[in-house]
């Protein structure tokens, strides 16, 4: 159980960090728009998932608490 909550702590303070980091994640889908013989267009479309900074505030606090139990746990 102690090393399933550090893991656990470890992984929570990275994505924390990567939360507070970027802000949020971006992704690009591309649509075929015309697609006639060997003639194609395509069009891309960027969107953007924002992630909240509380959210990487309460990631990042959640993963060092569980690293502190975890290694309290001996």
């Amino acid at each position: 159980m102690k090393t399933a909550t550090i893991v656990i702590g470890i992984l929570l303070i990275v994505l924390g960090v990567v939360a507070l980091a970027y802000q949020g994640i971006t992704y690009t889908m591309r649509k075929t728009i015309v697609d006639i013989g060997p003639i194609q267009a395509t069009k891309d479309t960027t969107k953007t998932i924002p992630l909240s900074p509380v959210l990487g505030g309460v990631a990042l606090g959640g993963g060092i608490v569980l690293l502190l139990a975890g290694a309290r746990s001996k």
